[in-house]
């Protein structure tokens, strides 16, 4: 078994997005990347000297075509997948500038949480689900 150190840890910045109805905003995954196929919340990579706050906003502007305005820290979440750990800095974006679209081809849809069970989403994505619909 290997050690994991925090060199082997990805961090990952997540953005939850929601419509005037509630729904949150999920993308999904390029087939050819690590867990592709599957529904995501909007986000990526942290760079190494980047703060979540800066990746969040740099993630969005990039995938959505969308200015954060106003973004919380809202929770964090561990997941050790087979081949590498994850460490999701999740974020409740307040307020943004544009309309959101998939700047990378990749389709997105507005669901509301309770619908999310639907979708098939990364293990690492269950506690930001969990957290969404207990606090809907």
């Amino acid at each position: 078994m290997t050690e994991v150190t925090a060199a082997s840890v990805v961090r990952v910045a997540v953005g939850i997005i929601r419509d005037s109805a509630g729904a949150v905003l999920i993308a999904r995954r390029p087939e050819q990347v690590h867990q592709g196929g599957l529904w995501e919340f909007p986000g990526g990579k942290m760079e190494f000297s980047e703060t979540a706050a800066a990746a969040l906003r740099r993630e969005l502007r990039e995938e959505l075509g969308i200015d954060v305005q106003s973004a919380e820290p809202l929770l964090q979440v561990r997941h050790a997948y087979a081949d590498k750990t994850v460490l999701l800095d999740v974020w409740r974006v307040a307020a943004y500038r544009g309309e959101p679209h998939g700047r990378e081809g990749q389709p997105l849809l507005w669901v509301r949480p309770a619908d999310m069970e639907a979708f098939a989403f990364p293990a690492a994505d269950a506690p930001i689900i969990a957290h969404l619909v207990e606090n809907h």
